[in-house]
């Protein structure tokens, strides 16, 4: 039942005229009256103050102001300048608005919906997987023996040559390429480089050969979009693609020895929580442009939704040597330091909470030489007690270390470092080396 009901219940609607509501036509005395008093010049029952309180109280005033008449011709000439004034406004209103475009947008509107466009996050990914996809291709590498591993690889040279994982590879005495159309390419492997785990294939180039792009992986931010590409469910798989985050960045990892590869240690990776198996080994980790900004290489075997990437920027030295022709090779500088924290920099009461701070302790923890006899920084005048602070412009700190500035260089370049030695700064220009143990 409702709650609330008419003050005056209306008689009941006759039998002929069910369901009819209409109330019943009644004139009102007020209106007729205050009709009459206007046609026949009465005085009007309307109270002048309409909105205003009655000044002597709440009943009816008794104490109206004397009718005042208004001339006929008067009141056509108001009425006609009025007219005049509104439409004269109404055609400037609607200039004013047709010259702004105001008109022909609300006419859009009621057209064709409103016209903001909001870019997605699907839209994103999407586009982003369908400019690198093509680059990537699946590696079949087959030892001779029965033995295949299933890979993947990213096409940086239209020439045919491939990035991808050392330990894809190795030990591989056929290669199959296979492109994203099913096009199945022989490769052969150029180089290795076994202190980041990446190596160097190359097959023979074709006229519509797609290149990857390269972005730039020194300039990512934990939290940025990331996916991976690649074959992780094997052969019947490639091109599958998974997405996440960047999660870290500069992490370090100790990789044990397989049948193929002995131990290893890989610094400065990308952690990334896109979803990374075997098969994604040496493909790419792109952002949300489509730029390859790492080179996925493992996954974590104690977690799930972890997985590392080699960033990009440390691959381009050994991709130029390889289109040079050149052995792949990395540099040496051929000092032995510490990268100070919070931590080493309280413990050995040092002048600075960041840098590389050149020391070696033999095995009782008593200092010793920790710049190599005729090594380049040796001969660029290096010293024990160095802190190397900064390598062409870059500071080294915790997150940037310097062997992960210094594997961005080939051997033979020569650079700038800022060292900082006995309260003060200097530059010490220093030509890179080779680093030994390193085979191609």
């Amino acid at each position: 039942m409702s709650d609330i009901s008419p003050e005056t219940n209306p008689p009941n609607p006759a039998p002929s005229e069910p369901g009819r509501f209409e109330p019943r036509s009644e004139p009102r005395a007020y209106w007729i009256a205050a009709f009459q008093a206007r046609r026949f010049g009465e005085e009007s029952l309307t109270p002048e103050r309409w909105f205003e309180p009655d000044p002597f109280g709440s009943g009816p005033s008794t104490h109206r102001a004397p009718r005042r008449s208004t001339s006929p011709g008067l009141v056509a000439v108001l009425l006609a300048t009025s007219m005049f004034g509104a439409v004269l406004g109404a055609g400037g209103t609607y200039a004013a608005l047709k010259e702004s475009g105001a008109l022909d947008y609300a006419a859009r509107s009621t057209s064709a919906g409103p016209q903001v466009r909001i870019e997605s996050d699907a839209s994103t990914v999407i586009a982003a997987i369908d400019k690198a996809s093509p680059t990537v291709v699946q590696i079949v590498a087959n030892d001779g023996a029965g033995n295949t591993v299933v890979g993947s690889g990213i096409v940086y040279d239209p020439r045919g040559w491939i990035l991808t994982n050392k330990h894809v590879v190795t030990g591989a005495t056929t290669i199959t390429i296979r492109l994203k159309d099913d096009r199945r390419l022989a490769g052969t492997t150029y180089g290795f480089d076994t202190l980041t785990d990446l190596a160097i294939v190359k097959m023979n180039g074709i006229p519509d050969l797609p290149m990857a792009t390269l972005g730039d992986s020194s300039s990512l931010l934990v939290g940025q979009l990331a996916i991976a590409i690649g074959s992780p469910l094997g052969l019947a798989y490639p091109n599958s693609a998974t997405q996440g985050i960047v999660s870290a960045l500069g992490r370090d990892i100790d990789v044990p020895a397989d049948g193929t590869s002995p131990a290893t240690s890989l610094h400065g990776l990308i952690q990334t929580d896109a979803a990374i198996n075997p098969g994604n080994s040496g493909g790419p980790l792109v952002d949300g442009s489509g730029h390859v900004i790492g080179i996925t290489t493992a996954e974590a075997s104690t977690a799930q939704g972890i997985g590392f990437a080699i960033p990009i920027d440390i691959a381009k030295p050994i991709m130029q040597q390889a289109l040079a022709g050149e052995k792949l090779s990395r540099p040496f500088i051929g000092v032995t330091y510490n990268t100070i924290d919070r931590g080493l920099k309280e413990h050995y009461n040092l002048s600075l909470d960041r840098g590389a701070w050149v020391h070696k302790e033999d095995a009782n923890g008593n200092p010793i030489e920790a710049v190599a006899t005729g090594s380049p920084g040796d001969k660029a005048g290096i010293k024990t007690g160095d802190i190397i602070t900064g390598m062409e412009g870059e500071t080294i700190d915790p997150a940037h270390r310097l062997e992960d500035l210094l594997v961005k260089y080939a051997p033979g370049r020569t650079v700038s470092l800022q060292v900082y030695r006995n309260g003060s700064y200097s530059t010490i220009r220093i030509t890179l080396g080779t680093r030994p143990g390193v085979t191609s």
